[in-house]
Order: C-alpha cells, then sequence, then structure tokens
C-alpha cells in the first residue's frame, strides 16, 4: 500500500499504522514533502490526501489502482473518499458559544479551500438553527488583502478593526488553529480581551503545547486517528471487490477541547454567574437548589426564573447538561469504567445516569464509546 500525502498529519497516519498492523499490511510512504512523485511504483492500492500538487493527484490518477482520498480538493476524481465531518464540527462549537451565553459570532477564514468552507457554512447553518446570525470575515476578500511581504501586519490591521466592530461579547469561530492565532493576535491589537469580550475556537488541535500559550487556545479534535483507520478499512475493502461508496464517508469529530480561549459564562447577571461556577466546580456532587440559591443571592423561585432568563434553561436541566457534557468526554478520553464515569459526574446509580445519558444523546454511553472512540 502507498500512502500519498501531499499534506500531511501523524495522527492520520497513526491510524492508518493501526489498521495495517492488524491486516499484515507493508506500507510504503511517500508524504511528497519535496515533490518527489514514485514513479515506477507496484502495488495493491493507494491511501492519498490529494491536496496541493496536480503531479501527485494525476500520478495518483494514472496508477489505475484502488484509492480512498482523505481531501475533497478535486471532486471530479472519482475516488473513494473519507472526509473529516466539517459540518459536526461546526455544530459543536456553535453549540459551546451558545451554551455559554453569546449572541454574537464571526467565522474567520483567509483563503478559499473546500474544508474552510464547510466549517463556515456549518457554522453559519448550525447558528440560525438558535436564531441567530454570523459575519463571515474573509481576509482574501477584504479590499486590503496583498500577498506582499506586508501582507501580516496589514491582516492584523484589518481584522481587529473588523472584531472591534461587532457586538460584544463575541464568538469567532477559525477556520483553523492557525487562523485562530490570527484572531488572538488582532485581539490583542485591538485592545479586546480574550475571553471576556472575543472567545475564540480552532479546529484541528494541532497546535504544539498548547498549554504553555499565554491563551490557550480551544479546538475541535477532528478525529483523524479515526478517520487514518476508517479509510485503510475502506482501502481493504476495495481491494477485495467491493465498489466505492458513492457519497464520501464521514468522519465526526471527537469533541471540542475547551481551553482559556474561550472558557467563559457570558452572562451578566452575578447571581446566576456564582451559580454557574458553583455547580461546574461541584459537578459530582448533590446539589440542592436552595443551597444553590442561596450562593446566587435569589430566592429558589427568582434562581429558576434568572436561569430562564440569561441561559434558556432552569438550574435543573443546566445541571444536567453540564453532568452530561463531562460524561462524553470521559467516555472518549479515558478507560475508565460507565460505573465510575457515572459516580464522577454526579449519578449515585448507574440507571439513573444511563437514562439520563440516553435522554440527551440518543445514545447509550457504551453504544457513544463505540461510536466515537478513536478506533
Amino acid at each position: 500500500m502507498l500512502l500519498a500525502f501531499g499534506w500531511y498529519d501523524y495522527r492520520l497516519h497513526r491510524g492508518i499504522e493501526k489498521y495495517a498492523y492488524e491486516h499484515g499490511w507493508v506500507l510504503y510512504v511517500n508524504l511528497a514533502r519535496e515533490r518527489v512523485i514514485p514513479w515506477g511504483w507496484q502495488g495493491d492500492g493507494i491511501l492519498a490526501w490529494l491536496g496541493a500538487g496536480d503531479d501527485l493527484a494525476e500520478f495518483v490518477r494514472l496508477t489505475n489502482k484502488p484509492t480512498v482520498d482523505f481531501s475533497y480538493r478535486r471532486p471530479y476524481l472519482k475516488f473513494a473518499r473519507v472526509l473529516e465531518d466539517h459540518a459536526a464540527a461546526a455544530r459543536l462549537v456553535a453549540e459551546h458559544f451558545v451554551e455559554r451565553g453569546l449572541r454574537s459570532f464571526a467565522f474567520y477564514s483567509e483563503i478559499d479551500n473546500w474544508s474552510y468552507e464547510e466549517r463556515g457554512e456549518g457554522f453559519i447553518s448550525a447558528l440560525a438553527k438558535y436564531g441567530y446570525t454570523c459575519k463571515w470575515l474573509r481576509w482574501n476578500r477584504a479590499p486590503e488583502y496583498t500577498t506582499s511581504r506586508d501582507q501580516w501586519p496589514r491582516k492584523c490591521m484589518w481584522l481587529a478593526r473588523e472584531l472591534k466592530q461587532l457586538p460584544k461579547p463575541l464568538g469567532v469561530f477559525a477556520a483553523n488553529d492557525d487562523h485562530a492565532l490570527d484572531v488572538l493576535d488582532a485581539c490583542k491589537l485591538a485592545g479586546l480581551s480574550v475571553p471576556e469580550d472575543v472567545a475564540v475556537v480552532g479546529a484541528e488541535n494541532y497546535l504544539l503545547a498548547p498549554e504553555a500559550m499565554e491563551t490557550p487556545i480551544s479546538s475541535v479534535d477532528t478525529n483523524l486517528e479515526l478517520m487514518g483507520y476508517k479509510g485503510a478499512e475502506l482501502l481493504d475493502r476495495l481491494m477485495n471487490g467491493e465498489k466505492p461508496p458513492p457519497e464520501p464517508i464521514r468522519i465526526p469529530p471527537a469533541k471540542l477541547i475547551v481551553r482559556k480561549s474561550s472558557d467563559l459564562l457570558a452572562v451578566n447577571h452575578q447571581g446566576v454567574a456564582a451559580a454557574l461556577k458553583y455547580l461546574y466546580q461541584h459537578i459530582n456532587e448533590p446539589v440542592r437548589i436552595k443551597e444553590l440559591a442561596a450562593i446566587a443571592g435569589l430566592s429558589g423561585r427568582g434562581l429558576h426564573k434568572a436561569f430562564v432568563q440569561c441561559l434558556g434553561r432552569t438550574p435543573g436541566r443546566e445541571l444536567r447538561r453540564i453532568r452530561i457534557l463531562r460524561a462524553r468526554m470521559l467516555l472518549v478520553d479515558s478507560d475508565k469504567k460507565v460505573e465510575e464515569i457515572a459516580s464522577l459526574c454526579g449519578y449515585p446509580h448507574l440507571n439513573s445516569f444511563c437514562v439520563a445519558f440516553k435522554h440527551e444523546t440518543g445514545l447509550t454511553p457504551s453504544e457513544y464509546r463505540r461510536r466515537f472512540s478513536r478506533t
């Protein structure tokens, strides 16, 4: 099997490697880092990421071997494809922002790219279901756009001006993590605080040592390991005579990793903010509404009314939401038993946890873990 990658991420490679090890494959790796095309290669199948490089795409086409492409840059090439579910990633970000009380939104991209287009359109569509609109900030279509040596300062000044003009607090979904860094730089230039004025989320989660940054960036883990594994699995079926699927197979994101850049609850009500902070800090403990109301400095009835006005949810509904959110993360990120996860999320009885989890997600905890695990 040939790996013909015009774009590379080690996580995709790791997923392919796992499948290859399990099924006795021999991999020949050509990452096309220096655009060296492996002319004369003979083998059984190709796993390709046909992004940049027309010569690599032409080579793969001419081999006439079973092929799976991880990119949709060239839809006219009739290869089987396994792709990220960019719309699902965008829904995660929209949900994250809306749950934190944000009402103003922007999507930022600096170039035209099929994956960025899908993320941006998915973000706009997801927000529309909540009744919100979104401004798409496209640097490559701005009057100030340039490819000259002064492009970085001009881009930063343009983006700072655009962000400053939008209502605050603002939620910005950046097309990828590099774009999210652009937003951070622009916020600093504009004197905007992150996440208090502008909450920022990127995509692909590929920055090294993000926790060492002054403002660690929240990002969507797009599940590249699973994508690599599923791509190899599909190639195996093609080599055994199965017909290619009529549409690309989409791999859902693993999760949204929340860091400082978006770790904000945009709530102007001091009592609700205090109550929310308590809920997050005591998620695994019994919570009584009377105690929560006292922390907020409100009556029980006043707390209920304030939560509904600020969040659109009752205190009990919010507690269930954050408990199930924590459970989803633990199911994907750890090998803890379901019983232990239930306890860590404030459910003393496994049955009540399973009922609540299925009500929120449509899946049992075990089904959720199987579907969203990386392999």
